[in-house]
């Protein structure tokens, strides 16, 4: 099917690797829309600086919404986990729908089990996703007990080109978590990459196509 021009979905990305295989996880639910791309690193960037998201984040965020909107979009799906609650935050000033990628996510990992790995290679994306989880058990109105891990150096070396250090790190994050939890939830799409390495006895969620499949 031809996307039709009158359809159109945003996405916002903090890392510029996202957009070409979010884009074809989104043709696959939307393959009726085209997919608008905006790229700003500086969000991600200035939100590690602060050690979570400044005020002017949450203000860009809203003018994204803002030219999403008179792009013609529909929906602006805010694909890093890191501004995710800034994401939250801009709902109620924007003029069309907010989507976190994670949030699904969250919410699988509830209903998958009672004791919940959540995985990072950076802080100031740790605490969002934790937090999203347990507001998704609290909402469930269900007991999770949450083990939080972070992969020391990971962000880093995916920052400097080194993809097989990074996956490296995170693998070995994995294996600390595997034994201990009953499931793994992977706190940025970036990790996603790797769980198909990962696999095995312990359900492994990441947030791509659960959270492009809120597109649909």
């Amino acid at each position: 099917m031809s996307p039709d021009p009158t359809a159109k979905i945003a996405m916002l990305h903090t890392v510029p690797s996202l957009a070409g295989p979010l884009a074809e996880l989104a043709a696959e639910v939307r393959p009726d829309a085209r997919v608008i791309h905006f790229v700003d690193e500086s969000l991600l960037q200035d939100t590690i600086a602060g050690d979570g998201p400044p005020p002017h984040v949450l203000r860009r965020l809203v003018s994204y919404a803002m030219f999403a909107k008179e792009s013609g979009a529909s929906t602006l799906l805010v694909t890093c986990s890191s501004i995710g609650e800034a994401a939250e935050q801009a709902r109620p000033l924007a003029e069309l729908p907010i989507l976190r990628i994670d949030e699904p996510m969250a919410g699988q990992a509830v209903e998958t089990g009672t004791r919940i790995g959540v995985l990072a290679t950076l802080g100031t994306t740790l605490g969002p996703t934790t937090r999203a989880v347990r507001r998704a058990a609290a909402r469930r109105q269900v007991a999770r007990e949450i083990v939080p891990y972070l992969c020391e150096g990971a962000f880093e070396a995916l920052r400097a080109g080194d993809a097989a250090r990074h996956d490296a790190l995170v693998l070995a994050g994995f294996g600390e978590l595997a034994g201990k939890v009953d499931v793994v939830v992977l706190a940025q799409a970036s990790m996603a990459r790797i769980v198909t390495e990962a696999a095995g006895d312990v359900p492994v969620l990441s947030s791509p196509r659960s959270g492009v499949a809120q597109l649909a």
